[in-house]
């Protein structure tokens, strides 16, 4: 009986695993990059009580040393979210260039101990593709996405609990909406992954072909087949492009559902929120 192959998002996360190998020596970079990630995910969250301080004691209040007083608070906590974030992203950036320098020196640095073989087998081009595309890509998932990723989560459990302790009322009203939210980012989202893999094995298509015509330009110019060779090469990257629009256009669906939906739910919130306030069972 054979085995049920593990989902793709298992799979995609055990690929990743290896990555941890190169990171593990700059694990104090990592430690300061959390640290920063945390102080900014912590101030995100502290904002809307400094909105907050600024509109009750400052606008409703009438003071004008309060609302000096509130204002200098807020600037505080701008300033400190501006360091914060200065610092996560030029350390998360910096270890995502360090990895991917790192990583393509061990894939070089095996790829030319392999046997002769291995390259009769497997093309030029798309090994080249591996070695700089693909890496790049992991500096990106590194440096970037994984912080932004992190950061989210943080602001997601941090949020909710603030709404909750802050109102409950319109806490409930935002968890109702959260679903709305989530259904077109989970339709899309499998369009644009399973697109954005298609596109890049598109790349490395014609990354490959491209490599092995320059390799072998003095056959192709003997038979004379430059012009075939340019057509099919234009056919390659017309793939490339038809591939690469889908995914832009269903990313694109995508973004504009998530915004009319978010800033929708935004709205039903003020509504909720502003009968409350009118009614007096809730401050500004």
């Amino acid at each position: 009986m054979s085995k049920t192959s593990p989902k793709p998002e298992k799979a995609a996360f055990s690929s990743l695993l290896p990555i941890f190998a190169f990171i593990k020596p700059y694990k104090w970079m990592v430690v300061a990059a959390l640290g920063a990630l945390l102080v900014t995910a912590g101030v995100n969250l502290s904002l809307g009580q400094g909105v907050k301080f600024v509109i009750d004691h400052g606008f409703i209040a009438g003071s004008q040393a309060q609302l000096q007083q509130a204002v200098l608070v807020l600037i505080g906590l701008i300033s400190l979210l501006a360091v914060g974030t200065f610092s996560r992203f030029y350390l998360m950036s910096w270890i995502g260039e360090l990895v991917s320098n790192d990583i393509r020196k061990a894939v070089f640095n095996r790829i030319v101990t392999l046997h002769p073989s291995y390259f009769e087998e497997n093309r030029s081009g798309e090994l080249m593709s591996r070695l700089t595309t693909d890496t790049t890509l992991l500096q990106s998932i590194i440096g970037s996405s994984f912080s932004m990723a992190l950061r989210s989560a943080l602001m997601l459990v941090g949020g909710l609990v603030m709404l909750l302790v802050t109102n409950l009322k319109l806490t409930l009203v935002v968890v109702a909406c959260v679903p709305l939210v989530l259904v077109p980012m989970m339709v899309f989202g499998k369009k644009v992954r399973k697109l954005a893999s298609s596109s890049q094995d598109a790349i490395a298509d014609i990354s490959t072909y491209a490599g092995e015509i320059i390799q072998n330009i003095k056959v192709v110019q003997s038979y004379s087949h430059e012009q075939r060779e340019q057509h099919a090469f234009a056919q390659e990257t017309e793939k490339a492009f038809n591939v690469a629009k889908s995914r832009i256009k269903q990313r694109s669906f995508l973004i504009a559902a998530v915004i009319f939906l978010t800033f929708s739910a935004i709205s039903v919130m003020l509504w909720v929120g502003g009968s409350d306030v009118l009614a007096g069972t809730m401050t500004g």
